[in-house]
């Protein structure tokens, strides 16, 4: 780890009172803390735009009894095996399923597979969380 470094910023009176307000109601317990997140955040950010290495989970919310619909599912994850690293499926109720996807490779085809899984037709909701996988967040 490096050495911390101390900078200064200035901003006007306004936004920094909704700043502090904003971090916060997040439970910060300090300006540098907040900071440290929102760099670390377009970081990530900037390595799915720049197709990088990158991390993620696909959440899908689906109804069991659809016609085909696990299959499609099923058949789509093994069309990008590559990029699976593991699947957590939990019942939600007697009709409902919830499936987490853990993703890992560039950002690109990350954002391929997740697209055409929320896009199967059947899935109530579906969402991918982008993250990176933290070589350069330190």
């Amino acid at each position: 780890m490096t050495e911390t470094q101390r900078f200064g910023v200035s901003m006007s009176e306004d936004l920094l009172s909704k700043f502090d307000n904003m971090i916060a109601n997040q439970g910060y317990r300090n300006r540098s803390e907040a900071i440290r997140d929102m760099i670390r955040n377009r970081i990530v950010e900037k390595e799915w735009e720049e197709d990088e290495e990158v991390m993620g989970v696909v959440t899908l919310l689906y109804n069991h009894h659809k016609n085909n619909l696990s299959d499609n599912l099923t058949h789509l994850q093994h069309k990008f095996h590559e990029l699976i690293i593991s699947t957590t499926h939990l019942h939600v109720d007697a009709d409902n399923c919830l499936e987490l996807i853990a993703v890992q490779g560039h950002g690109k085809e990350v954002r391929n597979l997740a697209n055409e899984l929320t896009s199967t037709k059947g899935v109530i909701h579906g969402k991918l969380l982008a993250t990176s996988t933290g070589a350069d967040l330190s």
